[in-house]
């Protein structure tokens, strides 16, 4: 069996990136347009729009991804919601901001009673874990446009998402200090990016199948790759109504701990503290023949949410998220540097940009 990489996979995150550069160059001339100013550039996990009284609305957009293909493997749609949610809110939540609503766009091959409903109580579950309302939504039959892996029921789903925050609190890591420490939230697995890599291992090259029972995982694959995004908004918020002093959020989707590095502070981060991932991703390095390198800047590795703070809030914050139910962990430590590093220690990794590769 061949070596796997998200590149074979069909996604090339560096032509991404160059292909991106001609859009934003186009869409960065609207903020120009209209009464209301953008408050941070692109490129943050979420937008604010300065309303001039003192309030930002946060705003963001993002879908599902090809776990869709999963769910239709198992012609199982009941969860998938929680995922849009999820990968909605916990954008907006990274500003410092409390999301509010969200609306949702799907676009279906048949619009099927039975089948619309089993994803709308997924967005029901998502967004009673959020404290959000769906207030709105599009749903577009587009027979001709959407394929997918089972008759009649290929589709896509999308949200975006609005919140509020005060203009003077909001976090982009702008007071990061060296020595503050980096808290990790752990993730529910594979949480909603990754799919294609790991659909190609498991589905193309180790040929399972998504009803096939797994040891490794206590489970059937397709239930584990099912497993929903983990929703962070409640116990978060709970830290900084409490006055935990959070300088920076970060959600750990494509490119994994580099998501870190997008802060305002010029600092890089020594990991030094990693937990050990859940088994599905041992399994998809082991069967994908994948280098550690790719596997960090493809998935969570088992922790889907970031925080830093001060060394003097790290155990207070981690008492209340034990208190609520979240595993978290000291990870490891800001540090001054300019070229913004993330250092994974014990795997003899570093990272900048996109990418992780061997430390020399």
């Amino acid at each position: 069996m061949s070596q796997a990489s998200y590149e074979q996979a069909g996604v090339n995150t560096v032509k991404e990136e160059a292909a991106l550069a001609g859009l934003l160059r186009w869409v960065g001339k609207t903020l120009a347009f209209g009464a209301h100013r953008s408050a941070l550039d692109f490129g943050y996990f979420a937008s604010v729009i300065d309303l001039g009284t003192g309030t930002g609305l946060a705003l963001s957009a993002d879908g599902v991804g090809t776990k869709l293909l999963v769910a239709q493997m198992l012609d199982k749609y009941d969860t998938i919601g929680i995922d849009c949610v999820a990968m909605n809110v916990n954008d907006v939540l990274c500003i410092g901001a409390e999301p509010l609503c969200m609306l949702d766009y799907i676009a279906v091959q048949e619009a099927d009673p039975a089948f619309l409903e089993q994803i709308g109580r997924g967005l029901y579950e998502g967004a009673r874990q959020a404290n959000i309302s769906i207030p709105g939504g599009e749903i577009a039959q587009v027979r001709e446009l959407i394929k997918g892996r089972r008759p009649r029921r290929g589709f896509d789903l999308a949200g975006a998402c609005v919140g509020l925050v005060p203009m003077d609190r909001i976090i982009i890591g702008q007071d990061i200090r060296p020595g503050d420490v980096v808290i990790g939230l752990r993730s529910s697995g594979i949480h909603s990016n990754g799919l294609t890599l790991a659909r190609q291992v498991f589905f193309a090259q180790a040929r399972y199948r998504a009803d096939r029972y797994l040891p490794e995982l206590g489970r059937t694959l397709g239930e584990e790759l099912l497993e929903p995004t983990r929703i962070y908004v409640r116990e978060v918020l709970d830290l900084l109504r409490a006055g935990v002093a959070i300088r920076a959020m970060a959600h750990i989707t494509s490119d994994g701990f580099l998501n870190l590095a997008r802060v305002q502070a010029k600092v890089g981060y020594v990991l030094d503290s990693l937990p050990e991932p859940q088994p599905v991703f041992r399994l998809i390095q082991k069967l994908g023949k994948i280098r550690d390198p790719e596997m960090f800047n493809v998935f969570n590795m088992g922790i889907g949410f970031c925080l830093v703070l001060p060394v003097a809030d790290a155990d207070r914050a981690l008492a209340m998220l034990k208190e609520r139910g979240v595993e978290a962990y000291p990870l490891g430590h800001a540090v001054a540097d300019p070229d913004r590093n993330v250092h994974l220690v014990a795997k003899k990794l570093v990272g900048q940009g996109s990418g992780f590769r061997r430390r020399r």
